[in-house]
């Protein structure tokens, strides 16, 4: 029984607690609920506080900008009245000024119209005098010829005959007195242009020679240039054609050869495997072969430039890249670009002071000797084969023919030709500017190796060592061991027979087999 009554309290008790709880949360519920509305009552009236605010800001901007654009509009509506006022004010004074204009025209009509008349009244008056006058002239001609008898006609020519012989004496003596006159000054007056194209022309004595000095470092790489028994040297030598001299002379290298291009392109190749530090012979070859193109895209450069300096336009590329050429080319010694552009510029002086066409005598001086530079060896006389390619690239028949005549090969007819042949001669003829024997020791070098072209299965051939050495490379496909002592035995024979030298000539014949595969 007591149990029972614990129950029902328990449970009278649990119904009382979720009640109060019940009434608690439903308060709590109520009051959020207000403090909601309240505080949503106050975020509506700020709003609507603030867009009244911005509404207000609004309008005041608005008004601004429509006071603004207005006072723009009335600035451009004052200009325009003022546009169309100043062009109203200058039509009606142009209108004033025509009115004036028409009134003295009418003035002027009448005053020439007066004195055309006039001027008609006196030519009828001059008429009749002119005809009274040729009747007394008339008349007193057959006086004249009554009284002479002669006629006039006869007369006439009698005068003429004896005014002929007069003025022909007069004309000799004249001319007599000239041609005396001329010949007294012509030669001081030639000295004079001469000198003074000289002194204006500033000019360096440039004498090519056979060697070039590399620079080293260090002596160390020395070896690394001479390679394992010499192999990196002798790849070097037969790819360029140029003796490489390696002796006890510190930090420098000696490269000796007559044909300054192959000169060049060893320096260059040496500069490049020294600085990359990767030297064999496989890599000598790449690298010579790239500096190869590289001295070919650098005289094209080099003949641009030129042309530029001397301000010749519209030459053909293949006479620039001949210009170019004459950068790695000698005559008697004197470098054969920094000779032809001198000639170019007294040309070009010499020209203008005697009136003639200087630009033109600046082209014939440059192109003079392009004759000198052919990439095969010819029979043909410089100066011939230049005026030959320069006809052939559309030069100027003046400038063609000052080519072909600055030797005398061909006859002048142009002005041009002397001033070029003259100034050739100035060039060349300057204290120090050329050494005979060089250039016939270099011819002496290129007959070597044009006589080792001359057999077959021979692929390259260069005369090193000041002529003492021939050095011949051959095709191993078409040349074997025992033929390649007999091309050594043949092209000694040939060089006794057909050349003249002093000393010995030692001919080196190297035979080389190669086998190459890629690997994919």
């Amino acid at each position: 029984m007591e149990i029972l009554i614990i129950i029902v309290a328990a449970v009278v008790g649990l119904a009382l607690g979720f009640a109060i709880a019940k009434m608690l949360e439903k308060k709590q519920a109520s009051n959020t609920i207000a403090s909601a509305k309240k505080e949503a009552n106050s975020i509506v009236k700020e709003a609507k506080a603030e867009g009244e605010s911005i509404k207000k800001d609004k309008i005041l901007q608005a008004k601004e900008k429509f006071i603004e654009l207005k006072s723009e509009h009335e600035k451009v509506i004052l200009s325009r009245d003022k546009k169309i006022g100043d062009a109203e004010k200058r039509i009606k004074d142009k209108e004033s000024h025509v009115s004036n204009e028409l009134s003295k025209n009418k003035k002027l009509n009448k005053d020439l119209e007066g004195k055309l008349a006039d001027y008609n009244h006196r030519v009828d008056y001059l008429d009749k005098r002119q005809e009274e006058i040729d009747k007394l002239h008339n008349s007193k001609v057959q006086q004249l010829e009554v009284i002479s008898g002669l006629s006039a006609e006869d007369a006439k020519a009698q005068l003429i005959e004896s005014l002929k012989d007069t003025a022909k004496a007069d004309a000799m003596s004249l001319i007599q007195d000239t041609v005396e006159e001329a010949k007294l000054t012509a030669q001081q007056e030639a000295k004079k242009i001469i000198i003074n194209t000289i002194q204006r022309i500033g000019t360096e004595e440039a004498i090519d020679n056979c060697v070039s000095v590399f620079n080293l470092e260090s002596d160390d790489v020395k070896g690394r240039i001479i390679g394992r028994e010499g192999r990196n040297i002798r790849a070097l030598e037969a790819a360029t054609g140029v003796e490489i001299i390696v002796d006890d002379t510190p930090e420098a290298i000696i490269l000796s050869c007559f044909d300054s291009v192959r000169r060049e392109v060893a320096r260059l190749s040496l500069h490049k495997l020294v600085t990359d530090g990767r030297i064999h012979p496989a890599r000598i070859e790449e690298v010579v072969k790239k500096t190869r193109k590289q001295i070919e895209e650098e005289i094209i450069d080099i003949g641009k430039r030129t042309v530029i300096d001397l301000g010749i336009h519209g030459l053909q590329p293949e006479l620039i890249k001949m210009v170019g050429r004459m950068k790695y080319r000698s005559s008697y010694g004197q470098n054969l670009l920094q000779h032809s552009r001198e000639v170019a510029k007294l040309c070009g002086v010499m020209a203008s002071e005697l009136g003639l066409n200087p630009k033109l005598a600046k082209r014939a001086g440059l192109l003079h000797d392009i004759g000198k530079v052919p990439e095969t060896e010819t029979e043909v006389p410089h100066a011939i084969l230049g005026m030959q390619w320069a006809e052939k690239h559309g030069e100027k028949p003046e400038v063609c023919n000052a080519i072909g005549a600055h030797h005398d090969e061909i006859e002048m007819n142009s002005l041009l030709s002397p001033i070029v042949q003259v100034c050739d001669a100035i060039s060349g003829a300057r204290p120090g500017a050329r050494r005979q024997v060089l250039d016939s020791y270099i011819q002496r070098l290129k007959d070597l190796e044009e006589i080792a072209f001359g057999f077959g299965g021979v692929k390259k051939a260069y005369a090193i060592q000041a002529g003492r050495e021939l050095r011949v490379i051959v095709e191993s496909e078409k040349v074997s061991d025992d033929k390649a002592a007999n091309l050594s035995f043949e092209i000694s024979q040939k060089i006794q027979t057909d050349m003249t030298y002093p000393g010995q000539v030692k001919i080196t014949v190297i035979r080389e087999t190669r086998a190459v595969n890629v690997a994919k």
